[in-house]
């Protein structure tokens, strides 16, 4: 035994020595700075192999902080994030090897409503897929898909059996938002919070647009207000819980991001009806009873918004104003035009659409020169459908917006039903604030889509998987103990 791992110690020192040796002549002689990353990728790569679930961990500290690899090699076509991305593809590799190598998969897992929901949307964008206008465009899609969702949605499922993992992962999420949050909060009081359009680039290079950064803040601060009053933590990690929600909250407000506003309020709202308990019923006559005034003076809150010529503002007040402008508001009329090109696109091929991820390349031609803006496009370099609904509608036909549709209304209705049948104080909390910052991005999804970027997916994806533990496993964790 000595003698062998003599011979593994001295393995490992020659191997180093080599790679100082190989090292030293890429990183000083050829001037190649990346490859002296080498290393922490190699240990990356042993951690995975070793133990995925500390890979998962650090995946989920990892994102908020990722950076595109265009970011470090502006010249390449090629795009995806570090280090995330490669992380979770070498987890969802590990995963289907042992899938094969054991074919067990919990059957409580794959029959629970948001799984049935999760498998027909992937199930659906394959086909999809394979009936494609830009094929080569749709299986990156797809497979940018599988990486979210199986090491994310599916693992983390199984990984939140241990109840006390639920925890790490929201506390690592959370710690790297709040670095995020700090360094752009700074960031925007250099220009003392004033200057117009800072919030645009004051998220960068961490979040490439505002909006992306108030969506996930939005998502995010319901759970540390919940954790705040109701965790079962020390005082310490109350204040801590604490600092995290005002400073989500306050992120929200200076993301300038007017969808993340409203989702944060309509959060709040619902928030309000679950706590007094206010009737189904009553609720429904009174969405009923707005849709009717809607519907019936229509023409005249067109027109009256038509009216609105307030732009978007670094004065909140005058941003808020903003937000029914819809004559002279570049990002709002820039909406309406890529959401009529998601209509039009949809009647051209409403079964199976255009094939996921071609938005942005399609829409071009379906673009109306009174709907154009000083943002608008021909070439799809900036941005897709600006909607979680929209976009799939015109990718994947009507059934690709049901699709999600349906994973929306499962989540929803797991998060309330786990709340109500809970007998455990602090999973009745975070099946509620997890539940409310869905509610959000829900909202949030009517006017932009981030869930093909890793900066939504994996918090996204990963609350979803809290939801599924707490209903499968530990919904009657007080009543068993």
């Amino acid at each position: 035994m000595q003698a062998e791992a003599k011979y593994q110690n001295l393995t490992v020192i020659g191997l180093g020595i080599v790679f100082i040796f190989i090292n030293a002549i890429v990183v000083l002689y050829l001037g190649q700075l990346y490859f002296a990353f080498a290393p922490i990728a190699l240990l990356v790569v042993l951690l995975t192999f070793k133990s995925y679930d500390k890979a998962f961990f650090l995946v989920v500290f990892l994102t908020p902080l990722s950076l595109s690899l265009s970011f470090f090699i502006p010249e390449i076509d090629f795009n995806i994030s570090l280090f995330t991305e490669p992380l979770l593809i070498l987890i969802l590799g590990i995963l289907i090897f042992k899938f094969f190598l054991n074919r067990k998969v919990e059957k409580s897992l794959l029959l629970h409503p948001i799984s049935i929901a999760v498998i027909f949307y992937l199930f659906w964008m394959l086909i999809t897929t394979i009936s494609s206008t830009l094929p080569l465009v749709s299986i990156k899609f797809w497979l940018v898909k599988l990486w979210f969702i199986i090491p994310v949605f599916y693992f983390g499922t199984t990984l939140f059996k241990d109840y006390s993992k639920i925890k790490p992962f929201l506390w690592l999420m959370a710690a790297s938002i709040f670095i995020v949050v700090v360094i752009s909060t700074i960031e925007l009081g250099q220009t003392s919070f004033l200057a117009k359009n800072a919030a645009h680039f004051v998220v960068k290079p961490f979040y490439n647009d505002h909006t992306a950064y108030g969506a996930i803040v939005a998502l995010i601060a319901p759970l540390w207000w919940g954790m705040t009053f109701k965790a079962k933590i020390k005082p310490l990690y109350k204040y801590i819980s604490l600092l995290f929600a005002l400073a989500f909250t306050v992120a929200v407000i200076l993301s300038y991001s007017r969808a993340s506003w409203i989702g944060l309020a309509f959060a709040l709202g619902i928030w309000a009806i679950i706590k007094l308990k206010i009737r189904l019923r009553l609720i429904i006559t009174v969405v009923v009873i707005v849709a009717v005034f809607i519907f019936s003076f229509w023409f005249q809150i067109i027109d009256k918004l038509d009216d609105n010529r307030q732009d978007s503002s670094s004065k909140i007040s005058h941003h808020l104003t903003s937000i029914t402008n819809i004559s002279t508001d570049a990002s709002n009329v820039e909406r309406l035009n890529r959401w009529h090109c998601a209509i039009e696109m949809f009647k051209q091929k409403p079964i199976t659409g255009w094939g996921p991820g071609t938005y942005q390349f399609q829409y071009a031609p379906f673009q109306l020169e009174r709907m154009r803006t000083i943002i608008s496009t021909n070439f799809g370099d900036i941005g897709n459908a600006h909607s979680e609904y929209l976009g799939p509608l015109a990718e994947q036909g009507l059934l690709g917006s049901l699709a999600f549709i349906w994973i929306a209304i499962a989540v929803i209705s797991t998060g309330i039903r786990v709340y109500k049948n809970s007998e455990d104080k602090e999973i009745r909390m975070l099946a509620l604030s997890i539940t409310l910052g869905f509610m959000t991005y829900f909202l949030h999804g009517l006017m932009n889509n981030f869930l093909d970027t890793d900066k939504l997916a994996i918090p996204f994806w990963g609350f979803a998987a809290v939801l599924v533990a707490l209903d499968i496993y530990h919904i009657k964790k007080i009543a068993k103990s």
